[in-house]
């Protein structure tokens, strides 16, 4: 019992340090506690939150989860005041959430869940159907792959992950050596564990001291001198060209603010196409605005979106690689007319008439 107690504390502790994983089993180990403790807390199978990990991290390898710890991959929406990131998904350059630590998402993947309309349906469910609760979160929308709801149930059942929907937040542990025994005997694994967990704290003010000396008022100003004297042909050859989901169009990821001049004659192509190809009024290029390499498509790679909170039409334009004019037209809006928060815009085809 004292040997399953030290390691129950030792995995605690360590659940909330910044890491990469390098196995499923690993990523399950970390983070079955945070899945049970969910489901006691919403009634969420322990299962299906881990599966979904799993899928939207790959073992905890994404870039969201190591950079982000956001290891259900939820996008910024409207209604978030925190930390933020830019990752490539459905349309280049969207906005994804920033946790603190993976317990964090763990947390918020559950709000997310609990306070949509979409998946009130779920919770009528039993939490031990696995199955139930993979093939309503495709049919409510969850994911857009055909195959997501065997994804999570193959999953479920390779690692046995079931058997957290059994278990409590005081007794898995217990679930977590009937599934690996050979963490009990695992020495090593318990002495990297022990480590971590009596350096936490030592290490996180020393993370703290670090940090306050890389942002001293001096250091801040040569930083800044650094980034005046940087010149332009250095900030043009960090540009990355990128293929759009919609098509495999070329385009880029505007890196600083800049003119677009740098850009037509980067890359040989007349300034006046790539402000028609881009709707632009103007030369002047901010950060991380999204300007192709050539002309964009009728339609979108998937049929609707749901406007933002002050996103214009062209931003929603250039986000899904759609022409701004076919756009106004697909939607039956008036030219320079823009959305409201949560407008359904219409990628593919023609908004129905009322």
């Amino acid at each position: 019992m004292r040997k399953l107690l030290v390691v129950a504390s030792f995995l605690i502790l360590n659940f909330t340090q910044a890491q990469t994983w390098k196995t499923d089993e690993q990523y399950i180990q970390n983070f079955a506690a945070f899945a049970v403790e969910e489901m006691e807390k919403h009634n969420i199978p322990a299962s299906i939150k881990l599966a979904q990990g799993l899928l939207e991290t790959g073992g905890g390898q994404s870039r969201l989860a190591k950079e982000g710890n956001n290891h259900f991959g939820i996008k910024c929406k409207e209604e978030w005041t925190g930390k933020t990131m830019r990752h490539n998904d459905d349309a280049p350059n969207e906005c994804f959430r920033v946790y603190d630590d993976p317990k964090k998402s763990y947390e918020d993947h559950s709000l997310f869940l609990t306070q949509r309309r979409y998946y009130t349906k779920l919770f009528s469910l039993d939490i031990k159907d696995y199955k139930g609760w993979a093939h309503g979160l495709k049919k409510a929308g969850y994911a857009t792959n055909p195959r997501y709801a065997g994804i999570l149930i193959n999953l479920i059942e390779k690692h046995r992950l079931y058997e957290f929907d059994n278990t409590n937040s005081k007794e898995v542990l217990f679930t977590l050596l009937k599934i690996y025994p050979g963490l009990a005997d695992d020495k090593e694994f318990m002495a990297r564990q022990n480590n971590k967990g009596r350096t936490a704290e030592k290490e996180k003010s020393n993370t703290l001291n670090v940090a306050y000396k890389q942002t001293s008022y001096a250091q801040q100003q040569k930083e800044i001198q650094d980034q005046r004297t940087k010149s332009k042909y250095e900030v043009l050859r960090s540009i990355l060209v990128k293929n759009h989901p919609n098509g495999g169009m070329k385009y880029l990821v505007v890196p600083e603010d800049m003119e677009l001049q740098l850009i037509a004659q980067k890359y040989g192509i007349s300034e006046s196409r790539l402000l028609k190809w881009n709707e632009l009024q103007n030369g002047k290029l901010k950060q991380n605005d999204i300007i192709f390499l050539e002309p964009k498509n009728a339609e979108g790679n998937i049929a609707t979106y749901q406007a933002e909170n002050g996103e214009s039409m062209r931003e929603i334009a250039q986000k899904f690689g759609v022409r701004l004019d076919k756009l106004y037209v697909k939607n039956r809006m008036s030219e320079g007319s823009e959305p409201q928060p949560g407008t359904l815009i219409y990628l593919q085809g023609k908004k129905p008439r009322n």
